[in-house]
Parts: structure tokens; C-alpha cells; sequence
């Protein structure tokens, strides 16, 4: 079963057979995907986190397609119906639902109509009828019964027919080749359930398309509006191309005129009673599953990028979660993501505070030695920003601000965590904290929060919850052992992530160091309770130990190659102390590494990783984030009008188009048609989130709260006034 599963996984995913049965092996021993990825490369052929995690999913879901599979052989067969053809057809099944159509006669029904006639023995009538050489009238004679409820002919041919008509719907080459059909010329008409208020679906009401162009962001929407009982739908399929499928298999040249009418006719009632019904739902969930694996890649590659926005080390920072009514909250916090102190400002309506919110922030300015404000993005935001900048601007302070994506804020805020952390703040401070450390390192704070909550999503809360979960959680665990995590000052949620520890072991490893204090070596994590030689292996290449002398321990080196890290520093002449300093490790040939991995007998991928580790000195992976840049002028929606040119941030990518945030609390949207000057498949290509971009206004739809936003033209503007 195995051998043929690799073979499958190596000609889907495009990688050899050996790299697959390798990487299976590892994860079947209990190695983490990151582990892997990072410290099993010579076993892998170096695949990437990406591809052994895709194989660990695809791995799991061919298993239990396999499982499956021996599962109706076993249940087959106790019906002792197992032919070699069905078993042949069943074995070379390569999907759940072909698995399901051959399993369809067989399986347990409740009480049909057909069942019904079965049991008043009418299965030989049937069988007589498609075979198409008895005369139907002069067969059911002999069945006519009163005690079994065949008072007549007629009886008797229904219940024939209903027997013939579930045959139909039973069968698996039949159900395949009207799939087929439905997924070519099937439409999908939407109507609306009922007169109401204006909603957001409101474009779909009397919207078709065919099955075959339908976009899967539009089928996520269709399906959103039916759940809240909005919208409902149909596919239909012309019902003449539907019956000559099912003509075409059990209407023959052999068969009399009398036994043609009937079987056509118990091919009608199959397809409107028992087919049509079973095919549209399923087809349409097939759409549907296909929109949210899409819909998923895209929320795990926004998450992603928002993740491993670069954090602002070393700044003091003002967070700002900004509000009307309630007023403006502020989080004074150490570079460290120490809380100072906590106020509350009214600069916005309606009390428009101004002089006593200004005399306020230039206190705690002044008393915490700040030199950075961060504003959340939400409501007041921009009016929060223009106070911002005429106060750096009127008093000449040296101090920037930015604006921070709050989402999901308010969601740890409001946790146990937070109120463990914060047990004397209320929810409104705790998040003007978390915007606060969201600059400082987003990574470390966003971890913090359920990632469907970050806001990065397309329709992430209509997908199943337990594949979102798994498909989140390693997202977000790839990106904290790919920048890596401090041992001494991470919380415990960010140690949760890192590769082979979870929420327990998280726990343990900080109230070791309450007790302890400081811990010193990778080492001596072996010292605490629970994290056992196969956790450490999994884990302590994650883990650095940012202010040890041991250069290993601040190095993504792992423990077990500390001897081999030993040997090549000895092989090159390199002293510890220039360790980190690329100007002292000398730049080398693959033949140069090959050969030094020879003498070394260890693995080149290895040896290659060591000294890049040698090389860097500490940098963090993740890139400069590019501030954003707003036109003062604009506050309101009502301030807008077609034509203006703006800067914005990308706040979320999905299948259509981007989410652009202009200052004005309604995200615009650039439609996929209005990113790029040259033909684009999916955004992705050529956007990121967090990326600053020129937009210009296409429409405002005040009504619904709707901004058209376009780059390209917004690029050929500028091009032009360059040109002028």
C-alpha cells in the first residue's frame, strides 16, 4: 500500500519517489515538519518546509483513501458480492467519490420504494425488463398479489420500475459520466430568498453562470448568502442530455419496443427522483471544496507575509488604539515589551479634547523617553493620525508614527492570557499594548491570537473548522522556527509554535525560568520536567540563547552538530570570537564544500547550513517594513471623490483583488483587473500584504461603503505627469 502511495505522491507533487518514501519514514518516526525541512536535508534531497509539509497532508489523506478502500473490499465481500470485476474497479479507484459510486449498491438503505418492491419480489421482474425480451404487461400477470399490496398490472410494473429507476441511480459508470456532464453544462442560477434591506449580496440576486467558469470567489459568496438565508440556488443541467447518459447505458438495439418505453421511463423518474438532487449537491460541494483549498493557500501565504512583517527592535513605543466616544487609549512600552504606564486621551469627537490630550502624549513623550507611536487602524483611526502628526509637527518632536494593523486586538484583549498578563488593565489598554508590540515584533505578539482573527482571510469562517485549524497552526509554525525563537524572553505562545513543544511543555519551559532565572544552555532544557531527548532533539535548533558567549547558542546550529560545527571552524582556521563575521569565513566552491564534507563524512546540505550560520551576523530574516504614507487632508469617506491618487497599505489579498487601506476606516478595493498593466493570474504575483502602493479612486459607493481603487491607472498617472 505504501509503495503505492509514494509512487502517486511522487508523480503528483513533481518529487522523486526516494525523496517522498524518505521524508514518509521521518514523519511516521514522529519528526516535526520543520525539524525536517531545516535538519534532515540529506535524507530529503532538500526539500523545502512547504513540500514535507504538503506531503505530510497528502500522505494522510491517500492513507485513509486506502483505508477506505480495504474497508467496502471487507464489507463487499461479508455480502458475499465481491466479483473480480468490482474488486478490479474498486482497486483502481483513485478518488473518495469513485470509491463511493462502487460502493453505492452495496450500501445498508433505509426503506425505499425500490427496497418496497424487492421485498414483494419484483427484482426478477426488473431484471427481465432490461434485459428487453420479456413482454412487461404479460410478466407482471404473474405477480399480481393482493396479500403483497399488487392488487394489478400496474402495481406490479411500478414497483419493476421503481427497481429499475434506483439501478440507475446506483450505478457508478452512470453517476461518473453525468458528473461529467454537470460539471461541463451545468449553470448555477441564484435567486433571492426573500425581499429585504439592502445586503452585500445583492449583485447575486438573478446572477447564473456556468458551472464550468464560475470563479470560486463568487461560489465562497453564493454559499455564504445561502447559509444566512439570503440567497438560495439551483444547478440545472437540460434534462434531455441527462437522460440519453443514462439511455446510453441500459437502452440497447436488442431490446423489445414495450420494454424501451419503460426502461426510458424509469430513466426519467431516476434521473427528477433519485439523480438530480444527489448529483447537484454533491457537484456543487466538489466547487465548493475546490474554492476553499484556494481560498485557504491564499489566507496561508497573507498570513505569512503579515507574520513576518520585520519588527522595530529597539524602540520605545506609544500605542495608540484609537475610539470616538470612549476616547483614545494609550500603552506606554519599554523596547523590551515592558508595560510603563496607561492613559486615555480625547482628541476625537465628541469631545475634542485637543489641548488636553496634546499636554497628555507630550507628558508620556517626554516621562518614557518614547520615540515611536503606533496607531491601530480601526475607528478613529485617521483622525488619530492627523492629531499625531500636527503634534510631532507643532512641537518639532523627534518621534515617528506609523499605523498598525490592529486586528484581532480586541480578540486577546480580551483573552485569559491577556487578563493573566494584565490583570489591572481593561480591555481597551490591553490592546493599545498588543498595537504596541505588534511594531515592535508583530510575530511574537500576533502569535498570541487565533489566526483566523488577524484579518488576512477569504471567507476563512465559512471553511471547516479543524482543516483550517491544522492548516493555520502550521503556517504559523513554519514562520516561528524559520526566524527562530529567544529562549529567555519568548512568552509562552510563541514557545508553543516552535517545533515540538506545545502549550504544556510552553508552560513548563517558563515556570523553569521564574525559578531558575536565565537559562543558560540548550542543554539544559534536558532539566525540565516533560521535555524528554525527542522533544529537545525536535526543538532546540529553534531555540536561541541570544546573549550566551557560545556563538552555537545564538545560532540556528543544532546541538547535534555542535561537534561537526567544531571540526570545520578547526578545518578553516576559524576563532570563536569571529564567528558571525562573513568577512572571516572564507567564500568556498561547492567542489571546496563537497570535498570538506567528505573529510568530515558528513552531509553537504549540512555542512553548507553550518557556515552560512558562520557567515551571518545574527540577522533576522525578515524584511524592512515600508512605512505608510497618508494624505492629511483626507479623514472621512465623504472626503473622497473619483480621481484622487493615494497612498494605501495592502491590508488583504484574495482571489479577486486586494484590500487597500486609504485612511478612511472602509478598506478600498482594487479588482484583480485594476493591479497590474500585464495579464495577472491571482494577486499574489505581483502584491503582498503590508506593501505600500500608489491607488486611485475609481468609484465610492457611499450607500454601501465601497471605494474602487486602481493601481495600474494610478501608475500611469504618475507616469504621465513624469512625462510632462
Amino acid at each position: 500500500m505504501q509503495e503505492k502511495i509514494y509512487k502517486r505522491l511522487a508523480k503528483e507533487l513533481g518529487i522523486p519517489e526516494s525523496k517522498i518514501s524518505q521524508t514518509a519514514n521521518l514523519l511516521d518516526e514522529g519528526n516535526t515538519v520543520p525539524f525536517i525541512a531545516r535538519y534532515r536535508k540529506e535524507m530529503t534531497g532538500g526539500l523545502s518546509d512547504e513540500e514535507v509539509r504538503l506531503i505530510h497532508d497528502k500522505l494522510g489523506q491517500y492513507r485513509n483513501l486506502e483505508h477506505k478502500r480495504e474497508e467496502i473490499l471487507r464489507l463487499i465481500e461479508a455480502q458475499e458480492a465481491l466479483t473480480p470485476e468490482l474488486q478490479r474497479q474498486i482497486e483502481k479507484a483513485t478518488t473518495v467519490t469513485e470509491l463511493d459510486d462502487l460502493y453505492r449498491p452495496f450500501r445498508p438503505k433505509k426503506r425505499t420504494r425500490a427496497s418496497v418492491a424487492r421485498d414483494r419480489g419484483l427484482e426478477p421482474l426488473a431484471l427481465a425488463i432490461l434485459k428487453g425480451r420479456a413482454d412487461p404487461a404479460a410478466e407482471a400477470g404473474k405477480y399480481i398479489d393482493a396479500e403483497k399490496e399488487l392488487p394489478d398490472s400496474a402495481a406490479v410494473l411500478q414497483g419493476g420500475s421503481d427497481i429499475i429507476a434506483e439501478i440507475m441511480s446506483d450505478d457508478a459508470a452512470v453517476r461518473k459520466n453525468l458528473r461529467r456532464l454537470y460539471y461541463r453544462q451545468g449553470i448555477v442560477e441564484v435567486v433571492k430568498k426573500k425581499e429585504a434591506e439592502v445586503t452585500t449580496y445583492d449583485d447575486y440576486d438573478g446572477y447564473s453562470e456556468p458551472l464550468s467558469r464560475i470563479k470560486a470567489h463568487r461560489v465562497l459568496a453564493i454559499n455564504r448568502a445561502v447559509r444566512e438565508k439570503v440567497l438560495d440556488f439551483k444547478v440545472t443541467l437540460p434534462e434531455e442530455k441527462a437522460l440519453a447518459v443514462i439511455a446510453a447505458k441500459y437502452i440497447i438495439n436488442d431490446q423489445n419496443e414495450a420494454c424501451r418505453e419503460m426502461i426510458g421511463t424509469a430513466a426519467a423518474d431516476s434521473y427528477k427522483r433519485l439523480i438530480h438532487h444527489s448529483l447537484e449537491r454533491e457537484v456543487w460541494l466538489s466547487l465548493l471544496e475546490k474554492a476553499m483549498e484556494g481560498a485557504l493557500v491564499v489566507f496561508k501565504e497573507n498570513l505569512k507575509k503579515r507574520l513576518l512583517v520585520p519588527p522595530a527592535r529597539r524602540r520605545r513605543v506609544l500605542g495608540w488604539d484609537p475610539g470616538f466616544r470612549t476616547g483614545c487609549k494609550l500603552a506606554c512600552v519599554s523596547e523590551t515589551g515592558e508595560l510603563l504606564d496607561t492613559s486615555a486621551i480625547f482628541p476625537t469627537a465628541p469631545r475634542n479634547d485637543n489641548k488636553g490630550a496634546a499636554a497628555k502624549v507630550l507628558q508620556l513623550l517626554k516621562k518614557y523617553n518614547l520615540d515611536c507611536i503606533a496607531i491601530g487602524n480601526g475607528t478613529a483611526s485617521r483622525e488619530s493620525e492627523v492629531f499625531v502628526a500636527e503634534l510631532i509637527k507643532s512641537n518639532n518632536l523627534d518621534v515617528e508614527y506609523t499605523i498598525v494593523n490592529e486586528a484581532g486586538a480586541s480578540v486577546y484583549s480580551a483573552s485569559t492570557a491577556a487578563q493573566k498578563e494584565f490583570p489591572d488593565q481593561d480591555v481597551a489598554e490591553r490592546s493599545a499594548v498588543s498595537i504596541a508590540r505588534r511594531l515592535q515584533d508583530p510575530l511574537a505578539e500576533l502569535v498570541k491570537i487565533d489566526p483566523k482573527a488577524i484579518g488576512v482571510g477569504q471567507y476563512q469562517h465559512d471553511m471547516p473548522a479543524k482543516e483550517l485549524d491544522i492548516a493555520l497552526k502550521g503556517t504559523v509554525e513554519g514562520c516561528v522556527n524559520n526566524v527562530g525563537v529567544d529562549l529567555n524572553s519568548a512568552s509562552a505562545a510563541l514557545l508553543a509554535y516552535v517545533a515540538g513543544v506545545n502549550s504544556a511543555v510552553a508552560g513548563r519551559i517558563i515556570d523553569y525560568r521564574n525559578v531558575n532565572g536565565s537559562i543558560q544552555t540548550r542543554e539544559e532544557l534536558l532539566d525540565i520536567s516533560g521535555l524528554g531527548p525527542k522533544v529537545f532533539k525536535q526543538c532546540a535548533g529553534f531555540l536561541r540563547l541570544s546573549d550566551s558567549k557560545n556563538y552555537l547558542e545564538r545560532s540556528a546550529v543544532h546541538p547535534e552538530s555542535y561537534f561537526l560545527a567544531g571540526r570545520i571552524m578547526e578545518e578553516l582556521n576559524l576563532a570563536p570570537e569571529n564567528l558571525g563575521n562573513p568577512e572571516f569565513v572564507p567564500a568556498m566552491t561547492d567542489k571546496e564544500v563537497t570535498d570538506l564534507a567528505e573529510r568530515l563524512r558528513a552531509g553537504v546540505p549540512t555542512v553548507n547550513d553550518i557556515l552560512e550560520e558562520f557567515r551571518k551576523p545574527g540577522r533576522d530574516p525578515r524584511e524592512d517594513l515600508p512605512k505608510p504614507v497618508f494624505l492629511q487632508s483626507i479623514t472621512e469617506l465623504n472626503d473622497l471623490s473619483p480621481g484622487m491618487v493615494l497612498m494605501g497599505i495592502v491590508r488583504n489579498i484574495v482571489d479577486f483583488g486586494a484590500f487597500v487601506d486609504i485612511g478612511v476606516h472602509h478598506d478600498g478595493l482594487v479588482h484583480i483587473s485594476e493591479i497590474s498593466d500585464r495579464y495577472i493570474k491571482h494577486p499574489l504575483e505581483v502584491l503582498q500584504i503590508e506593501s505600500v502602493v500608489q491607488v486611485k479612486i475609481l468609484s465610492i459607493d457611499r450607500e454601501r461603503n465601497r471605494i474602487g481603487l486602481s493601481i495600474k491607472q494610478a501608475k500611469e498617472e504618475t507616469k504621465e505627469r513624469e512625462r510632462n
